[in-house]
């Protein structure tokens, strides 16, 4: 009995120290089989570090969507209160005065033969864009006329004006649609107009082009209308060896007003004035007048403590 209680109270003070030393763990004794073989070791369930191993995985995700959701279209009026959207608008509305004016004329020419039985004949032609006068003549006079066979073959206008008009048509068309695109970027689009280097620079050049381009061929459309008013006037009677052989024979009648014309060559040069001037707006958005900020890292750092 003696060795029994001497062996239960040294299992006891081994069991309190091993408590004492290891804690409330060390009170779960291994489980053993019948067999007296450890036990096999359970597989560990992920825990809450795993599910937050997952979560930083999943967040660059999140961050390659953000991109996308910047270059989405958003509706600003903002740009058009500015001198370079207002401008734009501008000139997207004289882009279409300028290719309507030249390119919806039609106009009349006539002149009128007095015949030696005082009888007057009177023709009128039609003359409209692309203004190839060439294709456009005069005579012969019927035989039943009775005008004495004063005109017998036919006479054509002078000049071919159409590579000038079309030249000025079709460029004026291709500045409306420029601008009709430049007006969506700037309206829907303006972060990422500003936030890329490279957009207001091949904005700015196209500009220059286009400035270039309308005094080319307003200038160009300003001397064709010059010679077209010629050939169309006065012109074709004292132009004509059978008027000029006798005399009272033929008469200028009437021509057309060329106002809309005038107007597309005024058009054309104010067209020009846009674009120059508002190559200085787009200019100061680019990177050559506001470079970019480079700060490197020993900027953005924080100052040092002073020393001691």
């Amino acid at each position: 009995m003696q060795r029994e209680n001497r062996f239960l109270f040294r299992e006891c003070w081994e069991l309190q120290t091993t408590v004492t030393s290891g804690g409330a763990d060390a009170l779960q004794p291994p489980l053993l089989p019948r067999g007296g073989a450890p036990a096999a070791k359970r597989p560990r369930q992920p825990g809450a570090s795993e599910s937050a191993r997952n979560q930083k995985r999943r967040l660059p995700l999140r961050s390659a969507r953000s991109p996308l959701k910047m270059s989405g279209f958003s509706l600003d009026l903002g740009p058009v209160k500015e001198p370079i959207g207002f401008i734009k608008f501008l000139q997207w509305i004289f882009s279409i005065f300028a290719f309507a004016t030249c390119g919806g004329y039609s106009g009349q020419t006539s002149i009128f033969l007095t015949c030696r039985n005082a009888q007057n004949i009177t023709w009128t032609r039609d003359f409209f864009y692309p203004f190839r006068l060439s294709k456009i003549s005069f005579g012969p006079l019927d035989s039943t006329a009775n005008c004495n066979n004063t005109w017998p073959s036919s006479v054509y206008l002078v000049g071919d004006f159409a590579s000038s008009a079309e030249f000025f048509v079709t460029f004026a068309v291709l500045v409306f649609l420029y601008c009709t695109a430049a007006l969506i970027l700037y309206l829907g689009y303006m972060h990422l107009y500003r936030g890329a280097g490279k957009l207001p620079m091949i904005d700015f050049i196209i500009t220059v082009i286009i400035s270039f381009l309308w005094l080319v061929s307003t200038s160009a459309w300003a001397k064709a209308l010059v010679d077209i008013k010629t050939s169309t006037g006065s012109n074709i009677v004292t132009g004509t060896d059978y008027c000029t052989t006798q005399p009272g024979f033929c008469h200028f009648n009437e021509i057309r007003r060329m106002g809309s014309l005038n107007v597309s060559v005024v058009v054309g040069f104010l067209n020009l004035i846009l674009w120059a001037g508002n190559a200085w707006f787009v200019y100061k958005e680019t990177n050559l007048h506001n470079p970019p900020s480079s700060t490197s890292p020993n900027d953005t750092s924080s100052p040092s403590p002073s020393g001691m």
